[in-house]
């Protein structure tokens, strides 16, 4: 496969994307080509990356001092802890600000990998290599970094972009089915406030995606990552129009939260019932209508991935799932901002609704 080059321009800083299959082989050319120089680098590893993969990237690095530091990708551990062991490590190593911390894994180890490269001496290089499919589609573009705490998820972070990013797709084959349903979530997010393009390309080719099949997955990576990257460059600090790539997201994360960021309901799964929750209530509130509503409904059910509010929750948790909405990164008053849908490609933003409408609708939503 080719390899592809997507750049990113923000205010704050202009940088590449590069896909393609087995590209970490490549790595120290293409750290040539983009003159990302420095003398030590810390490689933080999710454990769930095959041993090959680290071992490669840590050969083909051309610098004068590697270290490695690996833990469990999960959100419990998305935390200041782990920032903490990442900052002494670079502390006791004597990092400079022109050395580099580099990320192999998840969307949470780019997010706690970034968070601590932007703090560390107020800044220092970081270079993304997502290796799952979320990442690679979402969490690895446009300089989010966060942690969680026991208030919420991702509310301590800072807009930080990476020097670098390379997607690697050979690492998705390592990936459990259920990581690719956690990154398809993603995907199907991006083409819903798209463009009925988008939405109408998954519909058709959804199965061959989902089963890794190239050129489709490529394609639905390098077209999540467009949406994204129009986006970002737009808006680089979420002040307005980039709220639209939360869609789905408020619900989603206050999901993740009252469970307690359990591994019965991973971020890509809460993602796609967060999806569920925004077009059903754009319905009740008749923002989108019932033929646009079924049609995303019939994809979602299509897909067979048995994601269902009911299997996660009952009504007695309707509370503790909207005291985590109250405290949602865009809201501003005491209601609940929402992202919703007009319509495929059309999400509508800063739409604000008191608390027991949406507590109502949740109850609603549930059986027992």
């Amino acid at each position: 496969m080719k390899i592809i080059k997507l750049p990113i321009k923000t205010n704050s800083k202009k940088y590449n994307i590069f896909l393609g299959s087995n590209i970490i082989n490549k790595i120290s050319t293409i750290l040539n080509s983009e003159k990302i120089k420095f003398n030590k680098c810390l490689i933080v590893i999710d454990n769930n990356v095959p041993k090959k993969k680290f071992f490669t990237l840590k050969k083909k690095i051309k610098c004068k001092e590697k270290f490695l530091f690996f833990f469990n990708a999960s959100e419990k551990n998305k935390s200041q802890i782990t920032v903490n062991k990442i900052l002494e490590m670079l502390l006791k190593k004597n990092f400079s600000r022109s050395d580099c911390i580099i990320s192999l894994g998840g969307g949470i180890t780019g997010d706690i990998s970034g968070f601590a490269a932007s703090i560390y001496k107020r800044g220092i290089k970081f270079i993304n290599i997502p290796s799952t499919l979320l990442a690679q589609v979402d969490s690895s573009i446009g300089g989010k970094t966060g942690i969680n705490n026991n208030f919420g998820k991702n509310l301590i972070g800072s807009f930080y972009q990476p020097d670098l990013v390379i997607s690697d797709t050979s690492l998705l084959k390592s990936l459990p089915k259920r990581e690719i349903i956690c990154g398809y979530g993603e995907i199907l997010k991006h083409a819903l406030i798209s463009s009925i393009k988008n939405f109408n390309f998954l519909n058709i080719n959804k199965i061959k995606i989902l089963n890794l099949t190239s050129p489709f997955i490529e394609k639905a990576i390098i077209d999540s990552c467009k949406i994204k990257k129009h986006v970002v460059e737009s808006d680089e600090k979420e002040r307005n129009y980039r709220k639209i790539l939360n869609f789905g997201h408020t619900f989603a994360h206050a999901y993740e939260a009252a469970k307690k960021y359990s591994v019965k309901i991973n971020h890509g799964e809460a993602v796609i019932l967060g999806i569920i929750s925004a077009i059903n209530f754009s319905h009740q509130i008749n923002i989108l209508s019932k033929k646009q509503l079924y049609r995303i409904l019939n994809h979602i059910e299509s897909l067979n991935f048995k994601i269902d509010i009911n299997r996660y929750f009952k009504k007695k948790d309707v509370i503790k799932i909207v005291n985590f909405m109250k405290i949602d990164k865009k809201n501003n008053s005491s209601k609940i901002n929402l992202i919703l849908l007009k319509k495929i490609g059309k999400p509508i933003i800063n739409l604000n609704y008191k608390i027991n409408n949406v507590a109502l609708f949740l109850k609603s939503s549930l059986n027992k």
